[in-house]
């Protein structure tokens, strides 16, 4: 073509359709795109289903997937119908545009855009809020199944003589469709207005009337539909009452009706209705009176009394009634409480009684061997020792023990004895090599229980292990030791497969084992294989050749993760704990059924209350369910997981619990009988830590009876912070064999402390029986101290311990050098009117880096010891075998006086045998003394017996006769 001057030429772009090759491409990627992500979908199912079915908990799966999916496509329906009923039928009532105006002259270029694509429009609309609608509604699954297969608690509510059921099971599924109603009714006003404003149904700026009376119509009877709703959500609320949380000065998280919200909130609210009902029926009116005049005034009347009725009322009711006789007036509603909350959390049966905090045996000898009566004193704190087993039966670095371990009931010699005990979990961090093959396939197992006598030490301070070394032996007979799921047991693993898996190594070398359960998923499959490489993201799980016929992937491994997917509808307790049972390590967990809707009751947040100096320090002991708040629970289910299989049981424990009922319901055979429970498992369980923090915190206002002491605030206890930790957190509850004074027979117990509200005496001591099985079990116990005597709190027993100047020195000797000094878990023990504390003391340092016990520090009735031995610093107190010290001598004694009145002095250091001793004693402490720095503790051991050893020398030389001395003379030196 000829240059036309437009400057340089150059080759000429062709804009235009893109290749066919390219189109193929694109086309190609944009189907490989979507059948990824639909792959991606199906792989999620298809692995969850596949994991359900391996624990036979199919049916919890179905039963969850089919409800949400109803719920799904229900309620998605509904709001799709609901909303595009009434888009149709706003554009059906359009009227002609046959004069029109600016207004309608703009929107028309709107109403031609869209004229094509109308009922894609339409379709896409609904379709979008039938979508969010439908989502939301399945989250309401649990809700749902509550409420179809609710049973009756068989109690009714104080106030409307309503079975508990009608607010635990059925409100809070009316409030749900209630919710969905007002979602509807106001999503349709608005695309109601919508479509009526697009197609000239309603004018803004237009001359004339300002809406069709089709218009008028159409949205009166939807607006009214919102006030009827409106009208059914105040006639719920007077039941809301019984369940509305509120704040009140006796307590936090009030529940149920107080004075004003009887005689205020309830009429006002039954007023409202009335109006409400009215309001709706002039909004219906306007279908043959067309206009709005009277509806908008009635709506206006309608905002103005919730405002005056609803609001202003019970507000003076409660500044010019209520306050100025609150006690008179609250009185009746706060009886109704206390005995709900107390019913709600199980607390209703505790016996509280009287204790007098002091002894009134003035020879504290006579009570020496009531000690081994009242308790077997547990002097191994399983939240201390846990470095100590780790660092003596580890074995190999691949394996570690919880952090806390735990306390459990063994027999030994036909006599249960408490028992720390803790496993031997695979510790991926700890082997030779981290690879994909050796986490995975390799490396998959722990191995081995490792048990100790709970109430002794050998004479270096480590624990008397009843079971030990790898493989384990000792008293726990023959079991299955291989763990393939536990605490620590966080990875998957892929067994019985080509790959032999590392079992234990011994003297002769490593031994390997194939896995010869049936637990986990099958990985012959190559869509099971696809389907985990992309639910783990894992792309070596299609094509690795260490995967072959019979390979199996474990997953899900935690004893807490396996129970909460079998059984979502549980909260579960925060500490599983394992237990040697008919030749298998079980998992033992404890788990709650809930509800936050039994009136007249005070919620709780499981979270705080489950807190404490071990889940502040600990990321492993965790809390139960941080943020759920409950007004009841129960200890409905006990749950085993097998430590080698995984195999999941429930067993029902509470058989009257209507909310387990009700879930049994719900997803019946998932639940065993209670009579399912072996006597060897039995022998096992245990009254659960969480439910008594919970139960304490409850105690620490809901002790009292009485609704006069409860208002006035002046019996608030408080659970004191731990002394021997420095997280400022509440003291955990200690397991412990003992006997409280009604009692005739020692108990496996869970015991724990109260304080005065701001203060550190003691207030009282609270026991329950743990020991499942028996017929005393939960029996909750509180000894209440006087409160016109000062007895010693925990924090002041710690103090006590710390300032005694003997006992303040040895601890900075034994802090020389590298050394670290553990107070171990402070126990309390009610003895003979009094309370009898010991505490075990721990020392870390040198060259050994784990904790061993070193001294034993007991109080009782003022006397004080600080000793090697539980049993020396018992002795001490008591002044059994002349281990206490004497009182000062009075006037007249301190001397030996013979027949003829003649006296003669007691011998002194300079009597050749004492002084012998001491010299010796002095040898002994500066040998120990050098053994502390250099970090010898097996040297430090000898030396402090020779130091004990020189001072009972000493002492008896002294007790002796002198030898220029005709008469017998007591010594008055002591230890």
């Amino acid at each position: 073509m000829p240059d036309r001057g437009g400057g340089p030429t150059g080759p000429r772009i062709r804009v235009g359709r893109p290749s066919r090759r390219v189109r193929t491409l694109l086309m190609t990627l944009g189907v490989l795109a979507v059948l990824g992500m639909a792959f991606t979908m199906f792989a999620g199912f298809w692995t969850d289903w596949l994991w359900y079915r391996s624990v036979n908990y199919s049916s919890v799966f179905t039963t969850t997937l089919w409800t949400k999916i109803g719920l799904f496509f229900v309620f998605g329906l509904l709001m799709a119908l609901a909303v595009g009923f009434n888009i149709w039928l706003a554009h059906r009532l359009r009227p002609p545009l046959s004069a029109m105006s600016m207004e309608q002259q703009n929107l028309d270029r709107y109403r031609m855009g869209i004229a094509p694509y109308k009922k894609w429009l339409l379709f896409a609309i609904t379709s979008l809020v039938g979508l969010i609608a439908g989502a939301s509604a399945s989250g309401q699954w649990r809700t749902w199944l509550m409420w179809v297969n609710g049973v009756s608690f068989g109690q009714k509510d104080p106030q409307f003589n309503l079975d508990v059921s009608f607010y635990a099971f059925d409100l809070p599924w009316y409030r749900f469709l209630l919710g969905f109603g007002f979602a509807a009714a106001i999503l349709s006003v608005i695309a109601a207005a919508l479509t009526h404003y697009l197609y000239g149904g309603l004018r803004i700026t237009s001359p004339g009337a300002r809406a069709t009376a089709a218009a008028t119509g159409h949205l009166s009877v939807l607006i009214g539909i919102f006030v009827a709703l409106k009208a059914v959500a105040y006639w719920l609320d007077r039941y809301g009452l019984a369940v509305k949380s509120s704040d009140f000065k006796a307590t936090d998280n009030w529940t149920g009706l107080r004075y004003v919200d009887a005689n205020a909130y309830l009429p006002a609210k039954t007023i409202l209705f009335c109006i409400a009902v009215i309001c709706a029926l002039l909004f219906f009116a306007t279908l043959w009176r067309r206009t709005w005049q009277l509806p908008v005034i009635g709506f206006g009347l309608m905002v103005l009394s919730a405002i005056l009725i609803g609001g202003l009322y019970p507000a003076i009711v409660q500044k010019f009634q209520v306050q100025p006789n609150e006690q008179a007036k609250e009185a009746p509603y706060v009886e109704k409480n206390l005995a709900a909350t107390r019913q709600a959390y199980g607390i209703d049966g505790t016996k509280v009684s009287d204790y007098a905090g002091k002894t009134n045996t003035e020879d504290l000898t006579q009570l020496r061997d009531d000690v081994d009566a009242a308790a077997s004193i547990r002097i191994m704190d399983p939240n201390i020792v846990s470095p100590t087993f780790q660092q003596l039966q580890q074995i190999r670095n691949y394996y570690a023990f919880p952090t806390n371990l735990d306390v459990d009931r063994y027999s030994k010699d036909g006599k249960d004895q408490d028992t720390v005990i803790g496993l031997r979990e695979i510790n991926l961090s700890g082997i030779p090599k981290n690879n994909w093959i050796n986490d995975h396939f390799r490396y998959t197992h722990g191995y081995g229980v490792v048990a100790a006598e709970g109430t002794t030490a050998d004479s270096e301070g480590r624990p008397e292990f009843t079971e030990s070394d790898l493989p384990s032996k000792g008293e726990l007979g023959k079991y299955e030791q291989r763990i393939y799921y536990g605490e620590k047991t966080s990875m998957y693993s892929i067994v019985g497969g080509p790959q032999k898996e590392i079992d234990y190594s011994d003297d002769s070398g490593e031994k390997t084992y194939s896995y010869q359960g049936d637990s986990g998923v099958n990985l012959s499959n190559p869509v099971n294989r696809a389907a985990y490489a992309v639910a783990f993201s894992e792309p070596q799980i299609l094509y690795s050749g260490a995967i072959g016929e019979g390979s199996r992937i474990l997953y899900n491994r935690t004893p807490k993760d396996r129970v909460e997917a079998v059984a979502p509808w549980l909260t579960i307790d925060g500490d599983a704990y394992p237990a040697v049972v008919d030749g298998r390590i079980q998992w033992i967990v404890d788990a709650y059924t809930t509800t936050n809707g039994y009136p007249y009751s005070s919620r709780t947040t499981l979270g705080d209350t489950t807190a404490d100096s071990l889940t502040a320090t600990n990321n492993q002991r965790a809390v139960v369910a941080q943020q759920n708040q409950v007004n009841y629970i129960r200890n409905s289910v006990k749950a085993t997981v097998d430590a080698y299989t995984g195999e999941v049981k429930l067993y029902e424990w509470d058989t009257q619990d209507p909310v387990l009922k009700t879930w049994r319901k719900a997803f019946p055979g998932t639940v065993e009988p209670k009579s399912e429970i072996s006597d060897a498992l039995m022998a096992h369980l245990r009254y659960p830590q969480d439910l008594f923090k919970v139960q304490r915190e409850l105690l620490t206002r809901y002790h009292v009876k009485d609704a006069e002491t409860f208002l006035s605030g002046s019996e608030v206890w408080q659970v004191p912070d731990d002394p021997t930790n420095k997280a400022s957190e509440s003291v955990p509850p200690y397991y412990l064999s003992m006997k409280m004074p009604d009692q005739k027979t020692q108990a496996f117990s869970l015991t724990t402390t109260f304080t005065p509200n701001g203060r550190d005496n003691l207030s009282a001591f609270m026991a329950v029986d743990a020991e499942a099985g028996t017929k005393g079990y939960g029996q909750i116990r509180i000894l209440k101290l006087p409160t016109s005597t000062t007895v010693s709190g925990p924090k002041q027993i710690q103090s006590q311990f710390n300032s005694e100047q003997d006992i303040a020195e040895t601890i900075r000797l034994l802090r020389g050098g590298d050394s670290e000094v553990e107070y171990g878990n402070l126990l309390a023990v009610p003895l003979d009117g009094g309370l009898l504390y010991v505490e075990p003391v721990y020392v870390r340092g040198g060259g050994l880096k784990y904790p061993l016990l070193r001294k034993v520090l007991v109080t009782y009735g003022g006397a004080t010891a600080f000793e090697d031995t539980l049993e020396e610093a018992l002795n001490k107190v008591f002044g059994a075998d002349g281990a206490t010290e004497q009182p000062p001598p009075d006037e007249g004694e301190g001397t030996g006086e013979d027949e003829g009145g003649e006296t003669t002095p007691p011998p002194t250091a300079e009597d050749p045998t004492v002084q012998e001793a001491l010299n010796d004693a002095q040898k002994a402490f500066e040998a120990g003394q050098e053994a502390l720095k250099k970090g010898d503790w097996e040297a430090y051991g000898r030396a402090q017996e020779d130091l004990q050893d020189a001072l009972r020398r000493a002492e008896d030389a002294q007790a002796q006769p002198d030898n220029t001395g005709g008469g017998g003379a007591e010594g008055g030196a002591g230890n």
